[in-house]
């Protein structure tokens, strides 16, 4: 049962993406080369969003549908990780037109050249995981 209902939340996510244009190759062309606040606007949403509903799980110790309490890990604060991670990501992001979420979204609304970005992310997950030990953290 649990399966369907993530299965409807993604189908759900994968339309809002679409309707959004939030996956649309254009439009974030258009964001990398800030001649549009879209995509801004929607990441700037999302991440208010996010701010928000992380205080709500704090303040009122929300737990999960099978009743754990949620628990959120310190970060380390180094400035190189994210910075060399953000680059590398948003490198990836421009080459290929599309993040993780809207990657699977394309693929369902029938893009299949986007296959070829989604085995060369899985790739480089795959490499990572291999990689991780040996990298600076």
């Amino acid at each position: 049962m649990k399966s369907i209902i993530y299965l409807l939340i993604g189908i759900f996510f994968g339309i809002v993406m679409l309707k959004s244009e939030a996956a649309s190759w254009f439009r974030i062309y258009e964001m990398f080369q800030f001649k549009a606040f879209h995509m801004y606007g929607i990441i700037g949403s999302a991440l208010v969003v996010g701010i928000i509903f992380i205080q709500l799980i704090k303040q009122y110790k929300i737990k999960t549908f099978s009743g754990e309490e949620i628990h959120f890990a310190d970060k380390n604060k180094s400035i190189f990780r994210y910075l060399l991670g953000g680059i590398i990501f948003g490198l990836g992001w421009a080459l290929a037109g599309a993040c993780p979420g809207p990657m699977f979204t394309l693929l369902g609304a029938g893009f299949f050249p986007i296959i070829i970005v989604i085995l060369g992310a899985l790739l480089g997950t795959w490499l990572y995981g291999l990689l991780k030990n040996k990298l600076p953290h």
